[in-house]
């Protein structure tokens, strides 16, 4: 089977490698239009739960990434200077270039024919194949210019962010909300080695006009943000790396795949960082479009991308309709910090999706929970009853 693979993130690398893996005689071509060595981005995280899928299908992967991995058992949300440590969520990090690295290394042993700063604009660039994989991103030329055969939806939604990281070594996962004069800043923050942590900066729309940023040189924009955040970098720099405000897009597809082509990772659907699935849903999306093959056999191109789209999507769409309920409570949190204790706001975050009951926070955390109980009484009543 020839395969030709656009983009050279987790997803394509992960799907070339289970197909190669499945038979050794698959002729499988990567084209990524970014030098080998791109050294932008930070760390990239995953959920305990989000790790378990690689152990169960992969464990050899798991064994090889594992090692590398960044782990704290828990999360603190942190509202103005009151830090919240919240038990029972383990998470792990990784830096997004040391990933990439130890995945080119993975298939290329495997045979994997990678090509580096090839800028790729039509298929037949990449000659006669029997299946294309779009796995090239959120911005997918692919995906844009074949969005009536897709039927995709973009949303755009209002809330800046921008993503940079630090030398501090944050202890955990931390999501660190600070009003000031102009509205609330959230940082989401983390290890993904010993000595470097990515710090995303996130605002409401109305913030980032009242503090000016459309108007602040690079420069500029970093001093400001280390200045809102100062107690929790204690003179540590941010770091800006191609790092730059945006807005994020939530895309959707409604087909998966048409003639002999099909997209996976973020080309395929978005999900926000707030719930730190990205990669783990770019990996999964290769193992089930793997196993539609091995189902269906390499000669049923139709045949296996149909089954790709109908195993793959509810699962894949609890998270992301989880993930757009996450999006819409951080629309919300200068309201929310500013009305919440907290203990409440800790809780509000804890439970924003809708996927996490109060017998849940019991479960994982019986401090936060007991002390949500004393401010919420009726909610204990209503477990134990």
């Amino acid at each position: 089977m020839k395969i030709r693979i656009l983009g050279a993130g987790p997803a394509g690398l992960y799907f070339a490698a289970l197909m190669k893996r499945l038979d050794p005689v698959h002729d499988i071509a990567i084209y990524e239009r970014n030098p080998k060595d791109a050294t932008w981005g930070f760390g990239v995280v995953f959920s305990d739960k989000a790790l378990e899928f690689l152990r169960t299908d992969d464990d050899a992967l798991y064994q090889y990434l594992s090692r590398h991995l960044e782990n704290w058992p828990e999360i603190t949300i942190v509202h103005n200077d009151t830090a919240i440590p919240v038990a029972g969520n383990g998470f792990a990090s990784i830096g997004r270039l040391e990933l990439l690295t130890l995945l080119y290394d993975y298939v290329e042993a495997l045979g994997v024919k990678l090509h580096f700063e090839t800028e790729v604009t039509a298929l037949s660039q990449m000659g006669d194949a029997d299946l294309y994989v779009g796995a090239n991103g959120a911005f997918s030329w692919l995906r844009t210019e074949n969005e009536a055969n897709f039927e995709t939806t973009t949303d755009w939604r209002s809330n800046r962010f921008i993503w940079y990281g630090t030398t501090k070594a944050f202890n955990s996962l931390t999501l660190t909300f600070r009003e000031t004069g102009h509205g609330v800043f959230c940082a989401h923050h983390y290890r993904y080695r010993p000595d470097r942590s990515t710090f995303l900066v996130e605002v409401e729309e109305d913030t980032w006009q009242r503090v000016g940023f459309e108007s602040m040189s690079a420069e500029e924009t970093v001093r400001y943000c280390e200045k809102v955040f100062a107690k929790d970098l204690e003179g540590h720099p941010i770091i800006s790396n191609h790092s730059y405000w945006r807005q994020f897009p939530v895309i959707w597809n409604e087909r998966w795949s048409f003639d002999n082509v099909v997209l996976i990772g973020d080309a395929l659907r978005t999900a926000h960082f707030s719930i730190g699935s990205g990669t783990r849903l770019a990996m999964e999306d290769a193992v089930a479009l793997y196993k539609a093959f091995k189902n269906a056999g390499t000669t049923d191109i139709t045949c296996a991308l149909t089954e790709f789209q109908a195993s793959r999507l509810p699962p894949m769409k609890k998270i992301w309709d989880a993930a757009n309920t996450s999006i819409d409570w951080y629309e919300q949190m200068d309201k929310l910090v500013h009305d919440l204790t907290p203990v409440e706001f800790a809780y509000s975050y804890m439970t924003r999706t809708g996927r996490v009951s109060h017998a849940d926070i019991k479960k994982r955390d019986p401090v936060l929970a007991q002390a949500y109980e004393k401010l919420h009484p009726e909610v204990a009543l209503t477990v134990h009853g």
